[in-house]
């Protein structure tokens, strides 16, 4: 009496062709070719997202140099030189870098804020941010209000320290602090913008941040960038939780 033939397995189907020399060439043929597409699409967003940063740092540093010599004048006739300065941040993996910056405090800033840190108004003392810092020039109220403050960095995004969206660098004291969770906002470029300084800024605690950018790092794409960046005009230019 016949046995019944045994059920097609594809586990099965797929095991034996392995057991061929062809069947192990054609898998790995084929695992070279999803591992080529997959590298092809990460090279082609970073790529893209080079382009969209070469683009706009480009633009905004020749159309806004009106806007730059003005606020210069107006930083060297309040507070004298230098009105741009340069702070060392914490960038991708880690690697420190210049970080440019119009003057908006006063020169013993740095001196100063040991006297400030029980103010802080974020908890648990890694980010700094408080109301009314006496340290802030009225000059650099107006600067701060509106994040132009921030716009030498577009330099920063041309050379490429920095990219348009992306984490905000974190400086050398507030990195030592970081858990190992917290490293995770280092795991790419830092940005002049961020989901979370288009959703309240300086309002958003610490941890706030960090579960705002380990989301963008998670699900970033090209779309997404834009997006951020025509939220950030109107989120600027109502002054809403900067300080």
């Amino acid at each position: 009496m016949n046995s019944p033939p045994r059920p097609h397995h594809p586990f099965l189907h797929h095991v034996a062709t392995l057991d061929s020399p062809w069947g192990r060439w054609r898998e790995h043929a084929r695992l070279r070719w999803h591992r080529l597409l997959w590298r092809l699409s990460q090279d082609g967003a970073r790529l893209a997202k080079r382009a969209l940063d070469l683009a706009g740092s480009g633009a905004a540093l020749l159309l806004l140099s009106p806007l730059f010599l003005l606020i210069m004048i107006a930083i060297r006739c309040e507070d004298g030189r230098p009105v741009v300065f340069a702070q060392t941040r914490v960038g991708r993996f880690g690697q420190l870098f210049k970080m440019y910056k119009f003057r908006s405090m006063r020169m013993d800033a740095e001196q100063r804020l040991k006297e400030l840190l029980a103010a802080n108004h974020h908890g648990g003392g890694v980010t700094f941010k408080i109301k009314d810092d006496p340290r802030i020039t009225r000059v650099g109220k107006w600067l701060r209000k509106f994040s132009f403050d921030e716009l030498p960095q577009f330099f920063n995004v041309l050379i490429g320290d920095m990219s348009l969206v992306g984490p905000r660098p974190p400086v050398p004291r507030e990195v030592a602090r970081y858990s190992l969770a917290d490293r995770r906002r280092l795991a790419v470029l830092p940005g002049i913008t961020c989901i979370w300084q288009i959703s309240g800024r300086a309002e958003i605690d610490f941890p706030g941040q960090v579960k705002l950018d380990v989301r963008y790092i998670e699900t970033q794409s090209l779309w997404q960038d834009l997006g951020i960046l025509c939220k950030t005009i109107p989120a600027v230019a109502s002054g809403s939780g900067a300080y």
